[in-house]
């Protein structure tokens, strides 16, 4: 209870306040795992967190504007362990890691996380926690009109990971993971923790070139692993960049860390990767709800050395009307329009 007399304390200033406090706890690696991408079998299954009173304020999925002539919307959306029927680990369902959904209850969640995807309105959509290429296929025919679907599959048994969906046709594929091998900060040497997914894609007769990254969850955390992740994308992005100066290059997903940590602060090292949400407040870029507090983990990149640019005013957290993740999920979709190189 607020003391008689006490000045009231504006509803954003506390809002950024459980921002902050909710921050630290996350770089302490205190993040729960129902709002984190898991990729080890022993990481339990977790549940949506509950959003605040303050998380209404984001339009929901159901009233974004068409994007204007001339530019694409690109979208990132982490669908939240999006299992098929078939138990590939030998161990799911239950409090197992990998679920087990009935065929009528997968088909549901497929349509599901399908309409919300529509309802975006974006020509390119960057997914985290896809399992197979089963379930992938079933987002792809439900919602209609992404003629182009990508899979960036570890080839593990019960993983979750990246794909993209897109409106345009496909150029080439490329993937990064098995090509490069990272350094942490302590010299140790590991790899991308999903694979780091590079599409080309036709859009109109322009080259956009998307990747499509999961970063290092923090259950049992490994925070020198997501710094080399981020500083190993900076890295390659540049170089595309540098290689295809006519392209539009951006780089989105869960990459499970805030503006201002040190693998955001590696990513936009030397200016080479702008977060495209940067000139807007933090506590209006929440993508999953912790301890009351929504934080940004879920992000749009673009690359500076290539062409195109973002359309000011158009990035959007797109959530559920219900003020929590999108279509079930434990994440929002982040989106932007971005203007198409021409010449």
């Amino acid at each position: 209870m607020r003391p008689p007399g006490a000045p009231r304390v504006p509803a954003r200033l506390l809002l950024r306040g459980r921002w902050l406090l909710a921050s630290l706890l996350l770089g302490l690696g205190g993040l729960p795992a129902c709002l984190e991408g898991r990729s080890f079998a022993n990481e339990p299954p977790g549940s949506p967190a509950p959003p605040s009173e303050d998380g209404g304020s984001t339009p929901d999925a159901s009233t974004p504007p068409e994007p204007a002539a001339g530019t694409v919307r690109i979208a990132a959306f982490n669908v939240h362990r999006l299992f098929d029927t078939v138990c590939d680990s030998g161990s799911c369902g239950g409090s197992a890691y990998e679920a087990l959904p009935s065929s009528q209850a997968f088909a549901a969640r497929a349509e599901r996380i399908a309409q919300a995807l529509t309802s975006l309105k974006a020509g390119i959509v960057l997914l985290s926690e896809v399992e197979t290429q089963a379930s992938l296929d079933a987002l792809q025919a439900r919602a209609q009109g992404f003629s182009t679907a990508v899979l960036g599959e570890l080839g593990t048994a019960a993983s979750v990971d990246v794909a993209v969906l897109s409106r345009y046709p496909l150029r080439e594929v490329r993937r990064h993971r098995a090509q490069r091998l990272l350094t942490r900060p302590d010299g140790t040497t590991t790899l991308f923790s999903r694979e780091f997914l590079e599409v080309r894609l036709d859009v109109e007769g322009a080259e956009v070139i998307v990747f499509s990254a999961h970063f290092r969850s923090k259950v049992d955390d490994d925070p020198g692993r997501r710094y080399a992740e981020a500083q190993a994308a900076r890295d390659i992005l540049s170089a595309v960049a540098a290689e295809r100066p006519g392209a539009l290059v951006v780089l989105g997903g869960d990459l499970n860390d805030v503006p201002g940590s040190p693998p955001l602060e590696a990513l936009e090292s030397g200016g080479a990767l702008l977060r495209v949400s940067r000139s807007l407040p933090l506590e209006e870029l929440g993508t999953v709800w912790f301890q009351g507090a929504s934080l940004a983990i879920d992000h749009l990149y673009r690359a500076a050395g290539a062409s195109g640019q973002e359309v000011p005013g158009t990035f959007r957290v797109v959530r559920d009307a219900s003020g929590g993740g999108l279509a079930g999920s434990d994440h929002a979709a982040v989106q932007a329009d971005f203007e198409l190189p021409r010449g």
